[in-house]
């Protein structure tokens, strides 16, 4: 392999986007081409003019014989791609989930390592400073945890389209969820027993259910929630909570509403791609009382006003990527991470579809 790692782009939405311009400013990347089932019919970002296009994915793989493969298209065709990708010997960065099932999941897994191939999953909270930080406090809570997590968006505009398109593929807690039971996994480091879910359809043109809720119980009593809704009729009160507590008191980030979405503008505030991972401050409650049964320590806020935005995320996901493959890390952990939490988040689609929870053994 050339001192660049030559990649392959395939899909140009808001997260391909991102990562190509990722690999298109960091001087251990070189792109070889980009691939999307429409690119020739749509504009392409100024700064990845003059990339070789491609339409059909073989063709892209073959003529540009990259060293790896970013996969950034419909959650439905993740796997396949994934596994051509490393047939071809490729190392794959690819957009959470990593499949739509557990068995295609555990194949692209077993691939990679029958191949000794690179994969990184776009779990982009793990490379988050605040993120990190959270679950770091969160760990100081004593068990067992309660987890509270929800990520509402409504639909407008461009995010109307996406928003819709994504559910073709997947219900938004299975397609969101994978972050924040993963988040829940490392708060945890326990193993999930027991998944129920709850979904409603309320969105007439998408084609599944637009609106879920699942709960998880683990092996040492904690227990979470996660919300998630998508579509033009979803209340922005309450769309981003992100709150752990435990016997010894409470962590919460705080996020505060900014005023872009204002009348006339196509994105309202909960689709803004930066309210996926936004962070203003972390707030700790501590739980400990006095003799007189007052507080015996106040509230810290801790600001993170300074913290990255979306690109500079993908930046440091990209960059993560690189080293992957240039210091040969092992990626077993993470790779078993995903797998697991795809699981708890189909179990919960599982409970909705058959009215039942759903035991994990």
């Amino acid at each position: 392999m050339s001192d660049k790692v030559r990649i392959l782009v395939v899909g140009l939405g808001n997260m391909g986007a991102s990562h190509a311009s990722a690999y298109h400013r960091n001087d251990g990347f070189e792109i070889v081409g980009i691939m999307s089932r429409s690119i020739k019919s749509k504009p392409v970002p100024a700064e990845l003019e003059g990339y070789p296009l491609f339409e059909d994915y073989e063709t892209a793989l073959t003529e540009t014989r990259p060293d790896a493969v970013s996969i950034n298209s419909w959650p439905n065709t993740h796997a396949d791609y994934a596994l051509k990708a490393i047939e071809a010997g490729c190392h794959v960065f690819m957009e959470k989930p990593i499949a739509t099932t557990i068995e295609d999941a555990e194949k692209v897994v077993a691939a990679a390592r029958a191949k000794n191939r690179k994969l990184v999953l776009g779990y982009i909270l793990r490379v988050h400073p605040s993120w990190v930080k959270f679950i770091e406090m969160g760990r100081t809570l004593g068990k067992p945890l309660v987890m509270r997590l929800n990520l509402n968006q409504q639909s407008s505009g461009p995010a109307w389209h996406w928003h819709k398109n994504l559910i073709d593929s997947l219900i938004p807690i299975v397609d969101c969820g994978v972050h924040y039971v993963d988040v829940m996994c490392q708060l945890t480091g326990a193993r999930p027993l027991r998944v129920h879910g709850i979904g409603a359809k309320l969105w007439q043109e998408a084609a599944q259910q637009n609106y879920g809720h699942l709960h998880v119980t683990f092996d040492d009593g904690s227990v979470g929630w996660y919300e998630a809704g998508w579509g033009p009729m979803m209340s922005e009160i309450a769309y981003f909570v992100k709150d752990v507590i435990g016997p010894e008191g409470a962590v919460s980030i705080v996020a505060g509403q900014t005023e872009s979405a204002k009348q006339g503008e196509e994105l309202s505030d909960s689709a803004d791609i930066d309210r996926h991972t936004k962070t203003d401050a972390i707030k700790i409650h501590y739980a400990k009382v006095d003799a007189d049964k007052n507080f015996a320590k106040p509230d810290e806020i801790f600001s993170m006003e300074d913290e990255p935005g979306h690109q500079e995320l993908c930046d440091r996901e990209q960059a993560y990527f690189l080293k992957a493959i240039r210091e040969d890390l092992d990626l077993t952990e993470s790779m078993a991470a995903a797998v697991n939490s795809l699981r708890i988040v189909l179990a919960a689609e599982q409970s909705i579809r058959e009215k039942r929870a759903i035991e994990l053994g």
